[in-house]
């Protein structure tokens, strides 16, 4: 039996963040929506997409069909509002990787999109 006072830190605070990341994307009161992720200035994906609403208007995305990738090695898309106007944008892939995509900030255009550096994540 492992106890978990013997696991490094990292590994636990990994675990906790990894925790509270699949809590929003399990949510009851998900809903399809009309989605559309750009990565590096191309479409990477545009369709039906399953609309988890979070705390706060923090959302998070996944495919309709809960086995399958939101698009290619993405299970989810988590966008996390820190202050007004302003989200943290991450990615969860198929072998648990959760990636930090970055900051954002809500589109005036487009209010249902949340622009960064190098990436849009818009849901309807």
């Amino acid at each position: 039996m492992v106890m978990l006072k013997n696991l490094p830190r990292c590994f636990m605070a990994y675990a906790l963040l990894a925790a509270c990341m699949a809590v929003p994307l399990s949510g009851a009161s998900a809903k399809t929506a009309q989605c559309r992720i750009e990565s590096g200035g191309k479409v990477a994906f545009s369709g039906a997409c399953q609309f988890v609403p979070d705390s706060g208007g923090s959302f998070g995305l996944l495919n309709l069909d809960k086995q399958r990738p939101l698009y290619g090695s993405i299970l989810s898309v988590s966008v996390f509002i820190t202050a007004p106007g302003e989200a943290e944008v991450r990615g969860l892939t198929r072998d648990g990787i959760n990636s930090r995509w970055g900051e954002a900030k809500r589109s005036r255009q487009n209010p249902e999109c949340w622009v960064g550096e190098d990436f849009a994540v818009c849901a309807r």
